[in-house]
């Protein structure tokens, strides 16, 4: 899964749990470094979404493979955000449906999925200095950043901040299933500066992220 740090251009990994701010942070951190901005989250929806509407199910192991050998999985950049086209078709609308939510879980667990993804953010590194984000960025996907962050906050807090973008689904059970799958969990990278955004903006948290890069030579 992995490629040399040298083919890559500069990554930024911000990881993190659901609702722990990651998204707003990264989003606000690409604009502030004028990096494009990557979600792999939006990947494995849009890969969700486009087995949905195949009628496969995370179930069928060998119909995800093949469906997925069969599209084109493309990328393209929109107002500094790289975005996912399957099948040239961008399916940004459907991303947070319902029945994606539910099966996204699923789906994210196959390895041959987190094959494609991982693969599709490389591509992303090759042409362009990132700000990625995810659960994996900084421990798998590129672990020789030296760029790493781990974005966190109070269940409580989560779970609030979960319930105001309108989403219902369980902190604690999506902890769980971030953290116990088999393949690539939700893990703190042991070279990742943590951040506890409980308590801070979006604001703070970026001042606070460009302040460790500027101690690297990455921001000026």
């Amino acid at each position: 899964m992995h490629s040399s740090q040298r083919d890559f251009h500069r990554v930024v990994a911000i990881d993190g749990p659901a609702a722990s701010g990651k998204s707003s942070v990264a989003r606000e951190l690409a604009r502030r470094l004028g990096f494009v901005y990557a979600n792999s989250g939006a990947i494995y929806r849009a890969i969700t979404w486009h087995l949905l509407e195949k009628g496969i199910t995370a179930e069928d192991f060998d119909g995800v493979v093949q469906a997925l050998e069969s599209a084109s999985i493309t990328s393209c950049l929109l107002g500094g955000e790289s975005r996912i086209l399957i099948d040239n078709v961008d399916p940004a609308e459907h991303l947070r449906d319902s029945r994606v939510n539910e099966s996204v879980a699923r789906v994210s667990r196959l390895p041959a999925v987190r094959e494609i993804v991982a693969k599709k953010l490389h591509d992303n590194a090759r042409s362009d200095d990132l700000v990625v984000e995810g659960r994996d960025i900084g421990s798998v996907v590129f672990p020789n950043t030296p760029y790493k962050f781990y974005v966190d906050a109070s269940p409580g807090v989560r779970l609030q901040r979960r319930a105001a973008q309108g989403e219902r689904d369980e902190i604690a059970l999506r902890d769980h299933a971030d953290s116990s799958r088999p393949v690539s969990p939700l893990v703190i990278a042991k070279d990742a500066h943590v951040i506890d955004t409980s308590h801070l903006t979006v604001e703070k948290v970026v001042c606070e992220i460009l302040a460790r890069l500027k101690e690297t030579g990455l921001w000026i």
